[in-house]
């Protein structure tokens, strides 16, 4: 820890969830003249690597003085009203729950500025691409850092549009009907959360997050609780995606660009779990344990659904795009997500929020990878890649090869990397759920999380056989050019943090669970920790 006042840790966190709008609305603005690029374009892209990289820069500072010492408490506070009238405050703070969200948000979204930097992909104006992309941030960050319920809506839903638009102009075939799920799904599910979270402000008298936390759900009734939990919590299951409200998740995927892929899985998906650990499990834990052996439920399905779904797409002459298959064991490691937070014991919900964590950044590191062999093969179909010749990466292009192989094991739980803690620890809360648990159904629920395991090592072991494997010397009459280009020194830069994290996340747990543990005790007693 860095000795850093309060004040300026205020304003490290209101810099952080502002200045992407302020980059947002200088991005539209024409270019000062001695910082125009060799062509209209790059004077903008170089703009978003620089905000991004600025509110890096900020995230971490605002980590470094952070007080590991107190992690539970909420440092670098602003509360000041803004709605009298409904009681609406400007509520900023962070805890060690929410800190390692926005430092991974942070740390995505200034990757994919520098990839698109280099690698934009085709479409409208790169001004308005990188505008979208600082409203995005803008609002992720806002999600994991404000402690009002209205403005937590708000800032879930900011997030809506400049991924449509990210998905329907800049994404690939089949791109518009993609976008068109996506809205459709995500929003018909915040009309119904927006319902829940005002039945919470107006039944207690207050929006504030912190204060709904420490009352623990003594000011509404059961009944309240139940709907609450039922309207908010589909709300974030659409979000997170939970099976069976994952249909949107795949389409969404396999249209996006690279870096929308990157950031729909990496953050997006993140913020429907957080809002089920910051919201519902302390501000309604009597809704919350009515509801959590059915999230079990449908959490233990999705980690079975997704990888037998994963299962398919790899099977030889079933078409399988890479893309889609990642977007499908998305569906699976959500699922342990969610089966720890089901679980409502200490050790279930640290493994959620570290497997959140860990699937942020090998995920992230995945479709950085696809959209990397899309654009040397020009496709991510699994039989054209692994066809007559083969991408044979290990021959081709050794080191994206490596990396590929990486990733997947990584995906897999390999111990030693970020993957195997989560997971692990998701099915120990599953093993001994909280009082008043069955029991009996949590042990089913972990038996399919085990089963769950060994299928997606299957198919992510069937991916690395197919793609990197083969004879890098044939050569058909019609294939792929045998000349293939390894790692750009740019994607080296992209992908070497997330490589870097996967393997400290694996090695040193105690730095992220150090942060969270005290925090999701608190958050359990209902604040009085």
């Amino acid at each position: 820890m860095i000795d850093i006042s309060p004040s300026v840790m205020q304003f490290l966190l209101a810099f952080v969830v502002a200045a992407p709008l302020l980059g947002a609305v200088a991005a539209l603005l024409p270019a000062p003249p001695g910082l125009k690029g060799r062509n209209p374009g790059q004077a903008v892209l170089r703009h978003g690597v620089t905000v991004t990289g600025a509110i890096l820069a900020a995230a971490v500072a605002l980590a470094l003085g952070f007080d590991r010492d107190t992690p539970a408490r909420f440092q670098a506070t602003t509360d000041i009203s803004w709605i009298p009238a409904l009681n609406v405050r400007i509520h900023l703070g962070v805890d060690g729950i929410s800190l390692p969200l926005i430092l991974m948000t942070a740390l995505l979204f200034f990757l994919c500025a520098l990839y698109s930097y280099f690698k934009l992909p085709e479409g409208p104006s790169p001004k308005a691409f990188v505008a979208l992309l600082l409203v995005l941030e803008s609002g992720t960050l806002a999600t994991f850092a404000v402690l009002d319920l209205l403005l937590f809506f708000l800032a879930f839903e900011m997030v809506l549009i400049p991924m449509y638009f990210l998905i329907a102009r800049w994404g690939g075939a089949q791109r518009q009907a993609a976008a068109w799920k996506f809205i459709l799904y995500t929003l018909l599910g915040s009309v119904v959360m927006l319902l829940g979270l005002l039945l919470i402000g107006l039944n207690s008298g207050t929006f504030d997050m912190v204060a709904l936390a420490s009352d623990n759900g003594r000011e509404l009734t059961r009944t309240t609780q139940l709907l609450a939990v039922l309207a908010i919590g589909i709300g974030l299951a659409v979000k997170t995606p939970m099976w069976p409200l994952h249909s949107w998740l795949p389409d969404a995927h396999t249209a996006a660009p690279t870096v929308g892929s990157v950031l729909l899985a990496g953050v997006l998906l993140k913020m429907g779990t957080y809002g089920f650990v910051r919201i519902l499990i302390p501000v309604t834990p009597d809704g919350m344990a009515t509801f959590a052996p059915y999230l079990g439920a449908f959490a233990a399905i999705g980690i079975v659904y997704g990888s037998l779904a994963c299962l398919s797409l790899a099977r030889k002459g079933n078409k399988g795009d890479l893309k889609r298959l990642i977007a499908y064991s998305s569906v699976g490691h959500m699922g342990f997500v969610l089966l720890g937070i089901a679980s409502m014991t200490p050790t279930g919900i640290n493994g959620a929020l570290f497997a959140n964590i860990a699937h942020g950044l090998i995920t992230g590191l995945l479709f950085f990878l696809v959209g990397a062999l899309k654009d040397r093969y020009g496709t991510a179909d699994l039989d054209t890649l692994a066809g007559v010749t083969g991408a044979a990466l290990y021959g081709r292009a050794p080191r994206l090869g490596a990396l590929l192989a990486f990733a997947a094991v990584a995906s897999l739980g390999l111990p030693g990397l970020a993957g195997f803690w989560g997971e692990m620890l998701a099915l120990f809360g599953a093993f001994d759920p909280a009082r008043g648990l069955s029991r009996p159904a949590f042990l089913t629920y972990m038996a399919f999380g085990a089963f769950g395991t060994l299928l997606t090592a299957a198919y992510l072991l069937i991916v690395v056989r197919r793609v990197c494997m083969g004879d890098p010397k044939a050569r058909p009459g019609s294939g792929p050019a045998l000349e293939l280009a390894d790692v750009h020194r740019y994607e080296f830069a992209a992908w070497t943090p997330l490589v870097a994290l996967t393997v400290l996340a694996g090695l040193w747990p105690a730095v992220l669970l150090g942060l969270t543990d005290p925090a999701v005790q608190k958050l359990l007693a209902g604040g009085n920790a």
